[in-house]
């Protein structure tokens, strides 16, 4: 996996964190320290979802915009992907 400070500016991505937390949503930049994103939905560890589920389910349908800019910690970035490598639900 590269480095979150790699991946490309303004492309919505997937980033799943060590705790099991999930971020969708359209990547901005990081510092190395912090990640900001926009228009992003946040899958909180312990959630009643499946995560592969809800990502694919996501990518299937949209980002469910619940935060229009937020900012999280860097540290324990598990992976990142392209929201649109994922492959989609069969509806």
């Amino acid at each position: 996996m590269s480095s979150i400070q790699e991946a490309p500016h303004g492309m919505n991505l997937v980033i799943e964190k060590a705790d099991g937390t999930v971020y969708i949503g359209r990547f901005d930049s990081t510092n190395g320290f912090e990640v900001l994103m926009h228009d992003c939905d946040v899958l909180e560890p312990g959630a009643s979802a499946d995560p592969e589920r809800w990502i694919r389910e996501t990518a299937t349908y949209g980002v469910d915009v619940k935060h229009r800019d937020l900012t999280f910690s860097a540290m324990g970035i598990k992976s990142w992907r392209p929201l649109g490598d994922v492959p989609k639900l069969d509806r």
